[in-house]
């Protein structure tokens, strides 16, 4: 089974890489966005809790995150894998997240973090927030969502090496050759 969790801060390509990822592997994308979203759309639960944080323009606490998350593993797409990109984003969450898949019997396969320096990201994001015209996308917000990222989830990388299953690919260059790298980690 794969069970892969993309990892790498804003920028760095995830998004793009874990669509052609699950394309290839026939697995599920689940992205933390995603989910709540369709969460809050569908009424369930956790959903409707999670609305109510979104509602007053309040983060969504983990343990509705994780709730969220822990109703998604289950269904029936996810019985020969899925790819987790956008969570878990502490050491807090990734705890959380091995107790829910071991209840299942489950494990992460693999957690993958793209690397790329900051000022390769830098101007990645600055480009994407002038093609798609993401005012909120500025070089101060830039660089306090990578403060935040460096602060907040790179620990996750001394969690996963510990469990063995870390893998650190080079998220610069082109596409295909990043897309290989990803592929070399998981054979």
């Amino acid at each position: 089974m794969n069970s892969i969790i993309f990892m790498g801060p804003p920028g760095a390509g995830k998004g793009t890489q874990a669509k052609i990822l699950c394309d290839t592997l026939g697995i599920p994308q689940i992205s933390t966005g995603d989910i709540l979203r369709a969460a809050v759309k569908n009424g369930t639960q956790m959903g409707l809790e999670a609305k109510r944080y979104m509602d007053a323009g309040d983060l969504v606490p983990d343990s509705v995150v994780i709730g969220i998350i822990k109703d998604r593993l289950v269904e029936p797409d996810c019985k020969n894998g899925f790819l987790l990109d956008g969570f878990p984003r502490t050491v807090e969450q990734a705890d959380a997240l091995d107790k829910i898949l071991s209840t299942e019997g489950l494990k992460i396969k693999r957690a993958i973090n793209l690397e790329v320096p900051d000022q390769e990201l830098l101007e990645r994001l600055l480009k994407r927030a002038e093609i798609e015209g993401r005012s909120d996308d500025n070089e101060t917000t830039i660089k306090s969502r990578l403060e935040t990222y460096n602060k907040k989830t790179l620990p996750l990388l001394d969690y996963y090496a510990a469990k063995g299953n870390l893998s650190r690919v080079n998220g610069v260059g082109n596409l295909d050759t990043v897309t290989k790298l990803i592929e070399k980690e998981l054979a």
